[in-house]
């Protein structure tokens, strides 16, 4: 029976995966500007043009996509505030 529990103690604390976990100290928030249209092949997503209001890009103006329901006002969490969506274009592939 000793060495079963001198086994558990002898093994590390095994800790949880915190890849995909990000901290509020990693995200940035930004204020709905402008919600600019439907996107995605079922219009699940919508873009949006939002001001960051804190880091590096700080009052910096961007476009991006977010699902989920969004309004004017709302403030939104992003990872990062590099990436700029691609504007909607208005048209549709032809087949």
């Amino acid at each position: 029976m000793n060495n079963k529990k001198n086994a558990k103690e002898a093994k590390p604390d095994a800790k949880k995966s915190t890849d995909n976990v990000y901290s509020p100290k990693e995200a940035f928030p930004a204020e709905v500007v402008e919600i600019l249209g439907r996107t995605g092949a079922r219009g699940e997503v919508t873009q949006i043009r939002c001001k960051v209001l804190t880091g590096r890009d700080q009052n910096k103006v961007m476009r991006r996509n977010v699902k989920g329901p969004t309004r004017k006002g709302d403030i939104i969490m992003m990872k990062e505030t590099e990436i700029e969506a691609a504007p909607l274009t208005g048209r549709r592939k032809k087949r």
